[in-house]
Order: C-alpha cells, then sequence, then structure tokens
C-alpha cells in the first residue's frame, strides 16, 4: 500500500530540462561538451527537491557536442533537397469544399547540414552556427480539376438515305482536354434516326470496293545471261560495231565528235550510274464486292460494276546511302592562344545513292567540332590592340554659346577646352609574326640543303620605330578609347602693380661712380603677382626725373626736441635741437659718417610764452604736397598751421600775431616735370644663335637637344606725354634687356601608318544597290601633324576603286535530260487486265538529272544540293494510250494581245494519228481543241500608305571645326524630307510592284528639323560697390535673361523669381581708404566776455570733412558715410580761454594703449605739458588724465576674420576649367566691428589660412553624337509595314550647362513596298475512287502563288505562278510538297472516323488571372459519323489529340443568360460545354460546408462564408469562420460627449487578405462627420473655427513679415548701401 502510494505521489513531480548550453572546448571539432540544467518540478509548474523524483528517469545534464570555428564556414553547408509535391491544405486541416479557382496547398522539402567534401550528414547546428537553416515548407497552388471542354454541336447533317430509314449526325470538336483529374470528354457526336420516304423497289445493298495499293515490289524475272569477265555481249557488240566503222575512216573529225557528244548525252540519260540508280516495279490491289452489313460477297454480286485497274508501275524504294566519313581536315585556327576562340575542323562523306520512291532521306554529309592546332611549332596568334593619333589642338570655340560674342573673334581664348583624336586598330605583333614565318620559310629550305639554320634569338629583334598598319575595327574586343577629352589652356596672367612710391631723394645714377654731376630722383613700383611670361610683359616698374646736387646720403630730420629758453631763462626765445639719421638713396639708415659730407640740419629757433605772452600752440605737421612736380603753371606747396590759445595782458607781454603769422607755406616738389622711363617692346621670335654651333635636331627620345636660340626686343627711352628721346635722358642702370636667350622649337615631322589593306569585296556577282558599282577602299591615319617647319603630311588618306566583277561567277544549277520510254507493269503481271494486249496504259517515265557550274561545266551533285534551288523531279506518271484513247499534242501557249483590256486570246491543240478520224474523238465537248479567254486588264491605282518617316536631313559629308559630331551643329537640323510609302494595286486590288505604277515607291515632303536655340542672357554688369567701406563685404553682379532656350539648347542656369542670376564675390575695403581730415581750429569765440581780460568761456570750431586717401595724402571730399563715425574728430569743443597769466597746455596727447587682455583692472592714460607758464603763486591745472580700461568701451581684443570662398573666378577669355577662387581676411574687434588690419598685424595674431585656391568651373560640354549608322534592312522582306532604321549613339555626354542630347537616337523611313508572295496549298478535292462507289482513293490539292500585304489581317490573292518562281516551294516553311494523299471512301452504312479538326487556339493553365508553371496545349479531335443504325456498334471510338504549343492565353469561363436559357461561354466568346464550375450555375444549390451559422455571416456565390458589411471575418487556425466582428469606427469625442478621451481602434489581422471581395466594399477606418440623423455633429464645427483662427493667424504674420520698417531718424551707420538683396545660382559661397 505505502510502495502504491509512493508511486502515486511519483507521478505528479518529473524531471524538467532546459536548453543545451554552448558547447565548449579547447580544440575545434567533435571534442567539446555542452551541459544543461536539470530540476525537479511538480506537475503545476513548480520547483521541488530532486530526492522527489525517480532518479532512474533523470535525463543527463552533460554530452558531447560539436565544437564549431570559424573556418568550419568552408567545410560545412545547408543542402537543400527539392520541394515535395503541392499537398492541398484540405488534407491537412480536413477543411474540404467546392474547388472554383484553384486550391491553396503546402509542399515541403528536407534540408540537412552536410559536409561539402561527401555529403555526409553532420549536426544541424554547425551549419545554424554560420546561417540559419532554411525554410522547409512553402505554399503552392494547385489548379482546381479542369473538365474537357467541347464546342457546340454543329447542325444535324442530311439524311443518311434518300429513302427508307437512315441515320442524321451531329458533331462538336475538343478545345480544352481535361486536366488535373478533370472529367473526361463526352461523346463528340450525336446520332438520331430518319426516314424521309419509304422506298420504291429494290434497294441497293452491294457495292464495289476498292482497296489500297500494295508495297511496290519487282516482277520474278528469268536470270540475265552470265557476262563475260570483261563485258557483257552487248558492250563487244558495240565495241566491234564502233572499231569496225573507225576503221573505214569514211567520216571526218566533226562528225565523228557529234557522235561522240551523242553517245555521252545518252549516257547520261540512261542513268547508269550508281548514283541515279532507279527501278521500276508494280503495285496491286483488291477489289470486292461487300454488302452493306460490312460482310464480303462474290464479285458476282456485283456485275453492273466495271472493275478498275488491279495494277500500276512505281518506283522501288531505295534509300540514301552514304559512305564513311573522311578524316578530320585542319583546323581553322592555326595560332596558339587561349584567350582567342576555338577554332573548327569538319570532315563530309559522299553520296553514293539518291533516295528514290519515298526512301529515306539522306543525312547530313558535312560535320564540324571545335578544335585546337596541335603540334610544337603553332605560332602564336595575332594580337590586336586599339591606338590612337596625339590629341588635336585644345579648342574653346567648341565650348562657346550661340550668344557668345567671342564667337566672331575667337583670339585669345582660354581655359576649358575640348580636344579630340582618332581611334584605329593595329596589329600589335605583326612583326613578330612576320620574324616567326620568314625563320620558318628559311629551316623549310636550308633543311631541303641539308643546312642546320641559324636562328638567332627573339630578344635580339630590331624593329624599325614607325607607325603600324590599321586594320579592320572589328578585329579589337573591348570598348575603344575616347576620342574626345576636355583640356586645359593656361589663361594669361596680367600683370598687377602696386602704386608709385614717393619721389625719392636727388642721387647720383651710380654712387659708386659719381663722374658725372647729374643726379635722378626715382619713384618706383613693383609686380604684386607672377604674369605670364615674366616681367617682360609688365609696363615700367621705375620712372626718374634729372635733378642737380645728388648725393647719395643726407641726413633725415626725426623730430625737433624740446624748446630750451635761452640763458636759462623760463621763458623767451629759445632753440630746438633736431634729432636726425643718416640714409642712403633708398630712405635706408645706414652709418652717420656716410654723411660727413652731408650738411647737418641747425638747430631751429622757437619761443617759450612767459606768463604775459601770447600763447600758440605747436605747428602741425606739413601737408602732403600739392603737386608731384613743379612747372611753370603749378608748383608743388605745402602747408602748416598752429592757432592762439591765449592772448597777453594787456601791458608787458608780447602780443599775439596776425592770423597770416599763424600759417606757413613752403615749395615742395620743385624738380620740373620731366619725367623719363625705359619703355620696352614685345619679344620677339626665337631665332637660331650664329654664335653657338648646336644643331637643331628632332629626337623622339630626348627633346631637350633642341638648339638654345635667342630673343630681343626694342627697349627705347621716353619721356612722359613726349614719345621716344635719346637713351642718355634716362638712367642707364634700370634700363631692361633687350636680348635674352630661349629655346628653339624642335622640328616635327608628320607621321602617319602605312595604307590599311583594301577592303574585300561583295562575293555576289551582281552590281552594288542602286545600281552603283560595288567598291573597295584603304585608308592610313595621321597620327602626328607637322610643326615648326618638319615634313608636311601626304594629300592621300583615303582612296578607292572599284571592284572587278568575275567573269565567271560561281554557282551550281541542275540540268535536267530527255524522259525515258514510259514503263508498263510487265505483260506477265499484267496479262488479265484491260489493255495488256496493246501495251498501253499508266506507267512511270524517268530522267537523268546532273549538276553542272553556271558555266556549264559538271559539278558534283553535292554541290547542287547545298548551294542550288530544289532538285527537279526524277519520275512523273506517263500515259500510252490504246487503240480506242483520243490522243492530243499538248497546248499550245495563248496567243499575243493587242492591248490590255481589248479582245481575247486563245490557245489550241490537235488530234494525233487514228484519233483524228474518231468520231468520239471529235466530240468539241469532250474534247475541245482550243480554250478563248479575255485578255489581261492591266490597270493600275498608287496610292499612298503607312505613316509620314521621321524628318531626314540630306546626308552628306559634313565635318564640325573637331571632327566630332556635335549636337546643334548646322548638319543637325534645317531642312529636311520625310517619306511615305507608296503601294500599287491591280484592277483586281491586288498588290504589285511599284514599278507598275511609275512610281519609285515614295512620296517626298519637305520638313524642317529646328535647330536648338540656346538660353540667352544679357551680359553681366558692372560690380556694384563693396559693401563695407571697411573690411571684408561682398560685391555682386547680375545677368537678366533675354531669351529661353528651345528645341533642346543650353539649359538655363537657376533663376531667380525675377529671371535674372547673379555672382557674388567677397571684397575688402581698406580701412583706411577714406580718412576723416579736420581743419585747424577757428578763433576762440568767447560767451562770457571780459573785455578787460580777453578771456573766459568759449567755443572753437573747425570743419572735419571725410576724404580719399591716397599715396599722396588725401585728395577728394567724399560721402561722410564712408569714413567710420566713431574715429571722427570733434567739430566744435567748449572750453575755457585761459586769461593772462594763466597757465596754458597743449591738446591732450591720445590716449595710451590698454594693456591686453582686458582684464578691468588697468588704466589708460593720457597727458599735456605747459605751453605757457602760470604767475608766480599760481599752479597749472591737471595734466595728466586716466581711466579704467573697459572690455568694449576703451580696450578690445583684436581677432582675423575668414570669409567664405568666392565662386570660382575665370579669366574674362576663359569659359571653364580651373579658375582662383579666393576669400578676404578681416580683423574684428571683440565687439565686431571690422577695422583696420595693422591692429591685428601689430599684435602678430598667427596667420594660418590659404587666401587662394584654384577651382574648377564645369565646363559646358554639348553632347556629342556619333555619325548615323548606315539604314539597316527591311524589317520585312515584303509588305506594307517594313522600316528601315539608323541609329546613333552618344559619345560624349552633355556636361554642366552644355546641350543635351537630342532625344531621338534613332530615325526610321519606310521600305519600298513589295508584293509578299507565297505558295499556299489549296483545298483537298474530294475523295475520288475509280469507277466504283467506295473504298481507298486518292484525294488531291493544288500549290498555288498568292500576293498578300504582309499585314496580319490581310487577305490573299491567287496569282500567277511565275511570280512566286524566285520562291523555294515550301508551304508555312515546310518543304515536303505533298499535293495528294491516299483516302477512304466509305461506303454505305460504313461507320467511320471524320478528318481531323483544327488545332484549338493554345491554351495556359491559370489560376486567378496568374499563369502557372505548366505547359500550355492545343488540341484537336476526330468524331464519329454512322450512316445505318444497324452498324452504330461497330463503329470506332472517337478520338483526339494534344500537343504542347507556345504562348498561351490564359481563358475564363462564365454562366450566361437568364432563368429560362442558361449557357457556359469562354472568354474569347465561344460558347463551350464544360468549363463553368458546377456550383455556380444560377438556381443550383451554392449551401456552403460548413454551414454559416455564425452571427451577420452568410454564404457567397463561391460557396465560402463572409461577414457582412461592417464585419470582417476572424478565423481559426484550419482557416474556418470563427466569427464576425465590427469594424471600429474613428470617432471624435464632442463636448457633450462624456467620454474623456478616444478609443484606439484595434489592428486588423495582418494575416487576412487583403484583398475586396467582387461586390464587397474596402474596410478602412474613417471619420462619420453626419450622425444617425443626418445632421452635422459639434465637432465639424469646432473644427471649422479652428481653421478659420489658423488662417486668420497666418494671414497677420504674413503682413507683418512684409510690412516696410519706419526709416531710422540718426545716421549712425557708416553704410549707407541700400539694402543689397542677393539671389544665389545655387554655385556661390558667401
Amino acid at each position: 500500500m505505502l510502495r502504491l502510494l509512493l508511486d502515486f505521489a511519483v507521478i505528479d513531480v518529473v524531471f524538467s530540462s532546459g536548453p543545451w548550453g554552448r558547447c565548449m572546448g579547447s580544440d575545434c571539432g567533435p571534442g567539446g561538451s555542452q551541459s544543461r540544467a536539470v530540476w525537479c518540478a511538480h506537475v503545476e509548474g513548480w520547483t521541488t527537491l530532486p530526492t522527489n523524483c525517480l532518479q532512474s528517469r533523470r535525463p543527463a545534464n552533460q554530452q558531447s557536442c560539436f565544437r564549431v570555428c570559424d573556418w568550419h564556414k568552408d567545410l560545412y553547408d545547408w543542402r537543400r533537397g527539392a520541394w515535395n509535391q503541392c499537398v492541398p491544405i484540405s488534407l491537412r486541416t480536413g477543411r474540404t469544399g467546392v474547388c472554383l479557382q484553384g486550391e491553396e496547398g503546402i509542399q515541403t522539402r528536407g534540408v540537412n547540414c552536410a559536409l561539402r567534401a561527401d555529403d555526409s550528414a553532420a549536426d544541424d547546428s554547425i551549419c545554424e552556427y554560420f546561417e540559419p537553416k532554411p525554410r522547409q515548407e512553402q505554399a503552392c497552388l494547385i489548379p482546381c480539376p479542369q473538365d474537357c471542354v467541347v464546342t457546340e454541336f454543329t447542325p444535324w447533317t442530311t439524311c443518311s438515305k434518300t429513302c427508307g430509314l437512315g441515320l442524321q449526325n451531329r458533331v462538336r470538336s475538343i478545345v480544352a482536354p481535361p486536366l488535373f483529374g478533370g472529367l473526361s470528354c463526352p461523346n463528340l457526336t450525336e446520332f438520331q434516326t430518319c426516314a424521309p420516304r419509304a422506298c420504291e423497289g429494290r434497294e441497293t445493298v452491294f457495292n464495289l470496293r476498292v482497296g489500297g495499293w500494295s508495297e511496290c515490289k519487282l516482277p520474278s524475272l528469268p536470270p540475265p545471261p552470265p557476262l563475260t569477265p570483261t563485258s557483257s555481249a552487248r558492250t563487244v557488240r558495240q565495241a566491234r560495231r564502233r572499231k569496225g566503222k573507225e576503221r573505214k575512216g569514211n567520216r571526218d573529225p566533226e562528225m565523228r565528235e557529234l557522235i561522240k557528244n551523242k553517245r555521252n548525252r545518252n549516257r547520261m540519260t540512261r542513268l547508269e550510274d550508281d548514283l541515279w540508280y532507279i527501278e521500276v516495279g508494280y503495285q496491286s490491289r483488291q477489289v470486292v464486292c461487300v454488302h452493306r452489313n460490312r460482310s464480303t460477297v462474290s464479285l458476282s454480286q456485283c456485275p453492273h460494276w466495271s472493275l478498275p485497274e488491279t495494277y500500276q508501275s512505281c518506283l522501288m524504294p531505295k534509300d540514301c546511302v552514304v559512305s564513311e566519313w573522311s578524316k578530320w581536315g585542319s583546323c581553322s585556327k592555326t595560332c596558339s592562344d587561349s584567350s582567342v576562340p576555338q577554332g573548327t575542323r569538319s570532315r563530309s562523306r559522299q553520296l553514293v545513292r539518291l533516295p528514290t520512291g519515298g526512301g529515306s532521306e539522306c543525312p547530313d554529309l558535312e560535320e564540324s567540332q571545335t578544335c585546337e592546332p596541335e603540334g610544337n611549332g603553332v605560332p602564336p596568334c595575332a594580337i590586336y590592340a586599339w591606338r590612337s593619333t596625339e590629341w588635336s589642338e585644345c579648342r574653346v570655340d567648341a565650348l562657346l554659346s550661340q550668344q557668345d560674342r567671342r564667337r566672331g573673334n575667337q583670339t585669345g581664348l582660354c581655359g576649358g577646352g575640348v580636344q579630340s583624336r582618332e581611334v584605329y586598330c593595329v596589329q600589335t605583333n605583326a612583326e613578330l609574326l612576320s620574324y616567326i614565318n620568314n625563320n620558318t620559310g628559311k629551316k623549310e629550305g636550308q633543311s631541303t640543303n641539308g643546312q642546320t639554320p641559324s636562328v638567332p634569338p627573339l630578344l635580339s629583334i630590331t624593329f624599325e620605330i614607325s607607325a603600324s598598319q590599321p586594320v579592320d575595327v572589328r578585329l579589337c574586343k573591348g570598348t575603344s578609347p575616347s576620342t574626345t577629352q576636355l583640356c586645359h589652356i593656361p589663361c594669361p596672367v596680367e600683370c598687377e602693380l602696386s602704386p608709385w612710391g614717393a619721389w625719392g631723394l636727388c642721387t647720383f645714377e651710380n654712387c659708386e661712380e659719381r663722374v658725372v654731376k647729374k643726379g635722378f630722383k626715382f619713384r618706383r613700383r613693383t609686380i604684386t603677382n607672377d604674369p605670364t611670361g615674366g616681367e617682360g610683359n609688365c609696363p615700367h616698374l621705375v620712372e626718374a626725373v634729372p635733378c642737380d646736387d645728388p648725393s647719395c646720403f643726407t641726413w633725415q630730420l626725426i623730430k625737433l626736441e624740446e624748446c630750451i629758453p635761452e640763458e636759462e631763462m623760463d621763458c623767451g626765445e629759445g632753440t630746438q635741437i633736431p634729432q636726425v639719421r643718416c640714409v642712403n638713396s633708398e630712405g635706408s639708415e645706414v652709418e652717420k659718417e656716410m654723411c660727413a659730407d652731408a650738411v647737418y640740419p641747425a638747430p631751429v629757433s622757437c619761443m617759450v610764452p612767459c606768463p604775459k605772452d601770447c600763447a600758440l600752440s605747436l605747428w602741425t605737421e606739413w601737408s602732403t604736397c600739392s603737386q608731384t612736380c613743379s612747372s611753370k603753371t603749378a608748383e608743388g606747396k605745402q602747408m602748416r598751421t598752429r592757432a592762439i590759445l591765449a592772448y597777453n595782458a594787456g601791458e608787458g607781454g608780447s602780443g599775439c600775431p596776425n592770423t597770416s603769422a599763424l600759417q606757413e607755406v613752403r615749395n615742395c616738389n620743385e624738380h620740373p616735370c620731366i619725367v623719363y622711363h625705359w619703355q620696352t617692346g614685345p619679344w620677339g621670335q626665337c631665332v637660331e644663335d650664329t654664335t653657338s654651333s648646336t644643331l637643331n635636331t628632332s629626337s623622339s627620345a630626348d627633346k631637350s637637344t633642341c638648339t638654345m636660340g635667342v630673343q630681343t626686343r626694342k627697349v627705347i627711352c621716353v619721356k612722359v606725354n613726349v614719345g621716344q628721346v635719346p637713351p642718355k635722358k634716362c638712367p642707364e642702370a634700370p634700363r631692361p634687356e633687350s636680348v635674352r636667350p630661349c629655346l628653339l622649337p624642335c622640328k616635327r615631322d608628320c607621321i602617319v601608318t602605312p595604307f590599311s589593306d583594301w577592303t574585300e569585296c561583295p562575293t555576289s556577282c551582281e552590281a552594288g544597290l542602286n545600281g552603283q558599282n560595288n567598291k573597295q577602299f584603304r585608308y592610313r591615319v595621321v597620327i602626328q601633324m607637322p610643326a615648326n617647319g618638319g615634313q608636311e603630311c601626304p594629300d592621300v588618306l583615303y582612296e578607292e576603286k572599284d571592284c572587278v566583277t568575275p567573269s565567271v561567277c560561281p554557282g551550281y544549277r541542275w540540268k535536267t535530260h530527255k524522259w525515258r520510254k514510259c514503263q508498263l507493269v510487265p505483260w506477265s503481271i499484267r496479262r488479265d487486265s484491260k489493255g495488256a494486249q496493246e501495251t498501253c496504259g499508266a506507267g512511270v517515265q524517268t530522267r537523268a538529272i546532273s549538276c553542272r557550274q553556271l558555266d556549264g561545266t559538271v559539278a558534283d551533285v553535292v554541290r547542287c544540293l547545298k548551294f542550288a534551288s530544289s532538285m527537279p523531279v526524277m519520275s512523273q506518271p506517263c500515259l500510252l494510250p490504246c487503240r480506242d484513247d483520243c490522243q492530243l499534242t499538248n497546248w499550245s501557249k495563248f496567243s499575243p494581245c493587242s492591248s490590255d483590256c481589248v479582245g481575247v486570246r486563245t490557245r489550241r491543240r490537235a488530234l494525233v494519228g487514228k484519233s483524228k478520224k474518231k468520231d468520239k474523238c471529235k466530240n468539241s465537248q469532250m474534247y475541245p481543241l482550243s480554250e478563248t479567254q479575255y485578255c489581261p486588264c492591266d490597270k493600275y491605282n498608287a496610292q499612298p500608305v503607312g505613316n509620314w518617316s521621321d524628318c531626314i536631313l540630306p546626308e552628306g559629308r559634313v565635318e564640325s571645326a573637331l571632327g566630332m559630331k556635335v549636337q546643334g551643329d548646322i548638319k543637325e537640323c534645317g531642312q529636311g524630307y520625310r517619306y511615305q510609302a507608296m503601294v500599287c494595286y491591280d484592277q483586281d486590288n491586288r498588290l504589285v510592284e511599284t514599278s507598275r505604277c511609275n512610281s519609285h515607291g515614295y512620296i517626298e515632303e519637305a520638313c524642317i528639323v529646328p535647330c536648338p536655340s540656346d538660353c540667352k542672357l544679357s551680359e553681366w554688369s558692372n560690380w556694384s560697390r563693396c559693401s563695407k567701406s571697411c573690411g571684408s563685404g561682398v560685391k555682386v553682379r547680375s545677368k537678366w535673361l533675354r531669351e529661353k532656350p528651345y528645341n533642346g539648347g543650353r539649359p538655363c542656369p537657376k533663376l531667380d523669381h525675377l529671371n535674372q542670376v547673379y555672382e557674388v564675390v567677397p571684397c575688402v575695403s581698406d580701412c583706411s581708404q577714406y580718412i576723416w581730415v579736420a581743419e585747424p581750429w577757428s578763433v576762440w569765440k568767447v560767451s562770457n566776455v571780459d573785455l578787460k581780460e580777453n578771456c573766459g568761456e568759449g567755443v572753437q570750431t573747425r570743419r572735419v570733412r571725410c576724404m580719399l586717401n591716397t599715396v599722396d595724402g588725401p585728395s577728394d571730399g567724399v560721402e561722410d558715410y564712408l569714413c567710420d563715425p566713431e574715429e571722427m574728430p570733434q567739430g566744435t569743443r567748449e572750453s575755457r580761454l585761459p586769461c593772462p597769466e594763466d597757465c596754458v597746455l597743449s591738446d591732450w596727447s591720445p590716449w595710451t594703449t590698454c594693456d591686453l587682455p582686458c582684464s578691468g583692472r588697468g588704466d589708460r592714460e593720457r597727458t599735456a605739458f605747459a605751453l605757457r607758464l602760470p604767475k608766480e603763486g599760481e599752479d597749472c591745472p591737471v595734466s595728466m588724465q586716466t581711466e579704467p580700461c573697459l572690455l568694449n568701451r576703451n580696450c578690445f581684443h583684436y581677432s582675423y576674420n575668414i570669409t567664405d570662398w568666392s565662386t570660382c573666378q575665370l579669366s574674362a577669355n576663359a569659359v571653364c576649367g580651373i579658375g582662383l577662387k579666393t576669400r578676404m581676411l578681416d580683423c574684428v574687434r571683440s565687439d565686431g566691428k571690422s577695422v583696420d588690419l595693422k591692429y591685428c598685424e601689430e599684435l602678430r595674431l598667427e596667420k594660418k589660412w590659404q587666401m587662394n585656391a584654384s577651382c574648377t568651373v564645369e565646363c559646358p560640354i554639348n553632347c556629342q553624337l556619333s555619325d548615323w549608322s548606315v539604314w539597316s534592312d527591311c524589317s520585312q522582306t515584303c509588305g506594307l509595314e517594313g522600316k528601315m532604321w539608323r541609329r546613333r549613339a552618344v559619345v560624349q555626354a552633355s556636361q554642366g550647362d552644355g546641350r543635351p542630347c537630342s532625344s531621338q537616337m534613332e530615325q526610321w523611313k519606310p521600305c519600298p513596298v513589295r508584293p509578299c508572295y507565297r505558295w499556299q496549298y489549296g483545298p483537298w478535292s474530294e475523295c475520288r475512287v475509280e469507277e466504283v462507289v467506295c473504298g481507298v482513293g486518292l484525294r488531291f490539292r493544288d500549290l498555288s502563288c498568292f500576293v498578300s500585304d504582309g499585314s496580319s489581317d490581310g487577305k490573299s490573292s491567287i496569282v500567277e505562278e511565275d511570280l512566286c518562281a524566285g520562291l523555294e516551294p515550301a508551304v508555312d516553311g515546310d518543304e515536303n510538297i505533298v499535293l495528294e494523299e491516299t483516302c477512304t471512301l466509305p461506303c454505305p452504312g460504313d461507320c467511320y472516323l471524320m478528318e481531323w479538326s483544327d488545332w484549338s487556339p493554345c491554351q495556359r493553365v491559370c489560376v486567378k488571372g496568374q499563369r502557372l508553371d505548366f505547359t500550355p496545349v492545343q488540341v484537336r479531335s476526330r468524331a464519329v459519323i454512322a450512316q445505318e443504325p444497324e452498324n452504330i456498334a461497330q463503329c470506332p471510338d472517337q478520338e483526339w489529340q494534344s500537343r504542347p504549343c507556345t504562348n498561351g492565353e490564359c481563358y475564363e469561363y462564365q454562366w450566361m443568360g437568364g432563368p429560362q436559357l442558361i449557357w457556359c461561354q469562354r472568354s474569347d466568346g465561344i460558347n463551350v460545354t464544360g468549363g463553368c464550375p458546377p456550383a455556380l450555375l444560377p438556381g443550383a444549390d451554392q449551401s456552403c460546408d460548413p454551414l454559416c451559422n455564425k452571427a451577420q455571416s452568410f454564404c457567397s456565390e463561391e460557396g465560402v462564408c463572409m461577414c457582412e458589411e461592417g464585419y470582417t471575418e476572424v478565423l481559426t487556425a484550419e482557416g474556418m469562420l470563427e466569427q464576425c466582428t465590427p469594424i471600429p469606427v474613428l470617432e471624435i469625442p464632442t463636448a457633450g460627449d462624456k467620454k474623456t478621451d478616444v478609443k484606439t481602434s484595434r489592428a486588423i489581422n495582418p494575416t487576412l487578405p487583403t484583398t475586396v471581395q467582387p461586390g464587397r466594399v474596402g474596410r478602412t477606418w474613417y471619420l462619420q462627420p453626419f450622425g444617425p440623423d443626418g445632421t452635422l455633429k459639434t465637432w465639424v464645427y469646432g473644427v471649422a473655427a479652428g481653421a478659420f483662427v489658423l488662417l486668420v493667424f497666418i494671414v497677420s504674420m504674413i503682413y507683418l513679415a512684409c510690412k516696410k520698417p519706419k526709416k531710422p531718424q540718426r545716421r549712425q551707420n557708416n553704410n549707407r548701401l541700400k539694402p543689397l538683396t542677393l539671389a544665389y545660382d545655387g554655385d556661390a559661397d558667401m
């Protein structure tokens, strides 16, 4: 009992295990181990002690495993088996139903991990380590069973009997076979009895029936007599007779030759050769008498019938006999190279005997196979490679637009351009192969003489350096090198100069040689860039003015020291000691000893005012000189001023000077305005230096050996504003050089390739198209143009000549010989038949045929079988007339007509021999001797057909400047012609050759190909002024649209809304360009006047102007806004005019600079000094002021600011290419203001930026197209719809703003209309049986020539057979022409099979309109016809055949009609039986299985349970309908809605099909603006109100943003430029 309880308790607890862990181990492979967790768990899920579980059932927690490493990826892989057969889901789920279109299924396959080496199985975890396991199941589609589909019944036939009881039949044919287990085909025939009337008298029940002919066989003849060992008896007799005649010698040689030729012809006619071996045999057949019940009776039961022939002659069937294969021929590939395709070799066999009498046809007489050359002495293959000529000169004019004014004058163009070259193909190892061939020939020759050849090593070959011969470009494989490329012509860099410096001191021309006492004053300027061609292209850099008393060193005044009164007085007159330094003529400081000869400046007298004296300010600096030189009318002046600071006391003090004494003027630049400078002309051409002995040679290996030459230029002395003067007037030292060395350009000879080989002539003997003779040509290519006097190129680069038409054209034709005598069936066999005694009746006659060349010589028959037309027949039936037969001649030709459509034409025949006397032969109705027909009426009508062709420009060889076809050239547009085909019909509306209508086949009409017009813009406007007067800004220029592009012209750049394009570049303005200039202070205007003391509060004013600063000082006044307003000096000042004996201070000195960085702790100060001391006892006011250094108030930090790059700037003569982009360096104060660069330079801040960089402007490359190809062959050999095409390709795609490629890359024009002739069978005749009612007979059909217009729906008309004479006798590609065949004429009462129906249309297997991967099929059938009711049981079975086809159609079947009449119709409109699902038949039971008993569900027309509108289906795992769930509706809660939020709608089950079922509306989420009562819901009004408020807000914001701002009241901004609106074209960098 306890044991039982324990066992029962253990059942509730079991061991559980986790997944296996990762395989661990030190080595890769099977030596690893993996573990897993094992625990004891209760069935309810909680864990318990391991001892509570049975230990015997404890699973292992460790196992060995395969440790996978990365290199195992190359050893293991998934092996995927083939997919198994598709299994319907219904077999898995158990759900069955009616199959309507297709059934979903599942197919599986085996997938396992395997070792790649031997496909042995491995653990899947190995492959899963690298790649997930591929899927083992996939969905598939199984078509429904398709029943056999048949057409409707034909109408009932007439009754099989005219009297008595007969049968009527109606039949139908099969249009679709049964597939996939569908129902088999129903009966194709229905019978019903009929009885037209009762028979009168006895009904015929016996009929004569003939059987089919037996196989052809030879008659049994006695054996021929034995032949002698040498020849037959006949041959011996002929030889004796010939020998005897020759012995007589009574015939001349011409007669003997004629006899010999006749014998040869007879020998050919006899066909004694085995190749033409034809044996005539005989055939027999049976004739029996049959009853209507199909039983055979004695012939005597059919006495009223005349028996037909039972024997006839025939050809014995002989199969084709061929010889054994010959040996393989030599390989067409004669060189060794694995990259060259394999060659071919062929072998043949001879024709021993041709097939006759329906024997088996001949097999192929030739066969070929790929091969490689064998042997050790195989030379290497020819190697072909592309070569190119040198690039032509770089041309910029091809890039110019139509509006570019530089098209007229192209001199000086530079920048980006294009250049072209020619590409050709050469054989690269031609010399090597020639060397090998020569050595091979030498070896053969020396071997013949027994000598050993001496072969030098290949490395010792020396080739002459020359151009290779061009070959056919088709020999070079791969892409050919480009023929055009972009290039660049460097633009000349103009010389840029600095401003003139100041005039220097009067100095000697050469201070070391002071021979002449004449001196010069110099001023200089420097070159600020590196111009093209060096300094020689710059204007003069030095100007000189003659002067007197020159000196090389002089004293320069630095400043005057403080005025010191004389005799140690505190005030009064004194002196100022000058501070000087010694400078040279260039202004540089030198040792003071150098100025020993110069006059040292003397001290300057000055005045220190006493307390009662008048106090004056210090003299200002001398102004700049008003003139740069002096003349009679203008002298240079300088001025300085001082002002009264305090008046003197009334008594005892020195008085103030008058106004004139407050200003001093002195002369300056007193030298006369006579300026000289050296002027240079351009450098001449480089000419050979006669002093050098180096020869001017040109070597392709080293171009540095060209001669050094010399260049000279003219150097003259020029007096400014006068002209050339003698050279001695100019100083000699700065004279430029007039001679310099140069490198003479090397001579370059023209290099051309040798002429190519002549192109091959056409192999045919006919003349070229349009009656032109075929031509062959050769050419050579210029690969280097001559230069610098080198040898010129030859004039002839292209040669052509007419092809020589061969006198005898190769070709073969069949020659037919005379028909032999008609051979009958031997008399021993036919002796009991009709006509046996007369040797007359039907037989067979044969003839010989031979193969001839076109010149008549005999050729091998194989040649004609291969190259000639079809072989003529060698046998034909013949008739030897009997005595009672009428014999007539053949019909003559029709007599000629006098004119078309007038009169008649006749042909005749005549009776022959005894037939002329027979009365029955004279019956003109049975044997007419003449036939008459109306003359043909040849009336023709021409009319146009088809569409107009493309507009085609006249063809001509027009080369552009670069040898390239550029889209938009003159040859790409202009007047052309378009063509429309003409068609010619005869009076019977049959298509004939257009020449019958006197038409060349076309209507031609002029047309215009519009020329492209480029976008036309205005010229660039002038640059605007820099937007800032100090620091970096921008300047702008613009173009505006003048004409839009059309017809594929160059597109416009991106324009703004004003149709303008702008170019913006940074600019920088020198902050010292405009300066404030203050005039001296005016006299004090004392407001509180103390007349006695002449002192008190007062005001001083002065004029302050903004002026342009130049090298010579301020010049012209400008607008005040150009100067910095912060630096503007005071124009007025209020102060106290010191009284006599008061202290007078000087003006304040400038503020000292603050120490950087500006921390707020430092101070700055300014000082003044006492100009007049006060009286005793009084002190001067404070002469020093300090203020704290505050950031951005009086203390500033400085930093460099770099602007963005400008747009790429090109030279004025460049269109594109390499340009220069710049950016500006700006010194910016810490408060953001741009200041002069000197502030940053004084701080020695680091400049780490590159200010200029090269850039590239994309060139506007127009699209370049290849030449038009030659016109293609006509797309159709005949008919109305033939077209010829020509095409071109894009050689160079357009780039940048270049003209785009034309969309017309191909053109077509109609072909001349040619009638489509073809051979076509006529209908089969009725089955004809000779002189009897039924049995085996023959039926016949004609082979006629038909003409049509080639269209699919065009009708065909029969025409004369001569028009098809040039066609091979074939019908629809079948060359086996069958004009007669055996047939069976059923006897009365027989039940027989009809002829085969036509093949049905090709039909595919489709499901829901989707084509499945099944082969399309088409079908035909034969129905049964019965004539006697009692013989129906003996009828054969109906038959049908199917065959695969291509391009099948998908057909659908649908029930049609109403309640009274219902039928099935196929989608192509034919009514059928079968195909329509019976479950969908209107009125049939369409209940679903299982029944649709769920709420809101219904059974659809397809027998599927579906949900009503507003509900969606929820399916079970087996695909059954589980429930219908309402589709949620998204509603916005209104104010009255108590719900606080909107519930989230559930998503539709993604596994359900999304296809909307027929007749049902697609479901989706939607808002319902209308309530159940039809009124708008409240939330709609809320949304409308919100939208209105949002619209008002947007309009208000737009108005405020566009409102014009008010003008400022005060002018505080230093930039008075108007606001500049910039529109960028997408390229400008700001």
